[in-house]
């Protein structure tokens, strides 16, 4: 356990179901004045009707707004320069994004390279940014990343195969808006991958070296939540409490990994991502059971409390026999959500591993966290037992 450690967060959440329809109100905790805002988005999540709420609600405030649905799941670096190329003939007062992580991330992104004379590949790494950026309301529709709340941003590199995350205080957003009734139409297979994505980061932020009193609060309780609802909200979509569930146990696994950060999982996904088009929460569910059980001789004290927190009954047996118990429940819920647990769907051959192995050894961010040192051979073999 650390013995200094910190934590920071959006400066306002405002949450609750419906709360996207007070909008207008909403933006006063800014202290700014809003002339012009810009919505950023993707196709799928504007032709829901959110968007146009959004916007119908500011034009009536007397706001000008600009909609941009350009930006792509898992955006790459050219990705986000094409759209602020095609934004940054405008000043904007306000930056609103909506969507899942990709918008999310994007939206962060776009507003400090509103700000500062510095182009994405120099931001890549920790606090790096030299100035704040333009205001950003962050809106989350999946229940996954959490990144509505952390300083964090992800960006794929293709001419890597490897996506990279940016760090840093001026990512935070200035106000995030949770309202469930978003996430009401989310496919099955995304509220699979991204509950599963948000339960990792609070289960590695718990597990993590920078571990301490303010993640494993925020992590236990999302453990909690997510643990409650991720297979009612799969099955069920439509039941509201679930859903609210989800994405306020994301918010907490986001803060939990603001302050404590993830670990080996995500270093080994994102070369899966980065390679392979693997969507990151099923990337992240597929070497989850496989690095706990790596991890296990590490973490099973730790592992035990998780166990209880995800309402599993550790009376009367082992710490050892509850940490079993808690990779036993990733993998029930891997099944019953229908994760794909075979890297082959994905293209992924044994002759592939070794590269993947050096590119996950890179991401010593994340690796640094993790309770053990993983060689190059041990994470080719983590990734063999995904090839079935």
């Amino acid at each position: 356990m650390n013995t200094l450690y910190q934590f920071q967060t959006a400066d306002h959440i405002i949450s609750g179901q419906d709360s996207i329809k007070d909008i207008k109100s909403h933006l006063s905790v800014l202290g700014v004045n809003i002339e012009a805002v810009l919505i950023v988005t993707q196709p799928s999540i504007k032709d829901l009707g959110f968007v146009d709420s959004v916007k119908d609600q500011l034009i009536e405030k007397g706001i000008d707004v600009d909609v941009n649905t350009d930006i792509l799941p898992e955006p790459t670096m050219d990705n986000i320069n094409d759209v602020f190329k095609q934004v940054s003939q405008k000043d904007y007062d306000v930056l609103i994004g909506v969507g899942g992580g990709s918008v999310l991330d994007a939206t962060k992104i776009l507003s400090i390279l509103a700000t500062n004379d510095q182009q994405i590949v120099d931001l890549l790494g920790t606090d790096l940014i030299q100035n704040p950026g333009v205001p950003t309301v962050l809106i989350p529709t999946t229940s996954g990343t959490g990144s509505e709340v952390t300083p964090n941003a992800i960006v794929t590199l293709p001419n890597e195969e490897l996506k990279v995350g940016i760090v840093s205080k001026y990512l935070l957003p200035n106000l995030v808006i949770l309202d469930p009734a978003l996430t009401l139409g989310l496919p099955k297979p995304i509220t699979a991958a991204t509950g599963m994505d948000a339960f990792t980061h609070s289960l590695e932020s718990f597990i993590s070296n920078k571990a301490n009193p303010i993640s494993d609060m925020f992590a236990l309780e999302s453990i909690r939540l997510i643990s409650s609802s991720i297979v009612e909200a799969y099955q069920n979509g439509s039941n509201i409490e679930a859903r609210e569930k989800m994405l306020v146990g994301s918010m907490y696994g986001g803060m939990a990994l603001t302050s404590a950060g993830t670990a080996a999982v995500h270093a080994l996904a994102y070369p899966l991502g980065g390679k392979f088009n693997i969507p990151h929460g099923v990337a992240n569910s597929m070497l989850l059971p496989h690095v706990t059980k790596f991890n296990m001789d590490q973490i099973t004290n730790r592992l035990s409390k998780i166990a209880e927190a995800m309402g599993i009954d550790v009376r009367g047996i082992s710490e050892t026999e509850a940490a079993n118990l808690v990779v036993e429940k990733i993998q029930e819920w891997t099944h019953t959500l229908e994760i794909p647990q075979d890297l082959k769907e994905y293209g992924v051959k044994n002759s592939d591993l070794k590269e993947l192995s050096v590119s996950a050894s890179k991401v010593t961010r994340l690796l640094n966290n993790n309770p053990k040192t993983l060689s190059l051979e041990e994470i080719e073999n983590i990734y063999r037992q995904l090839l079935a």
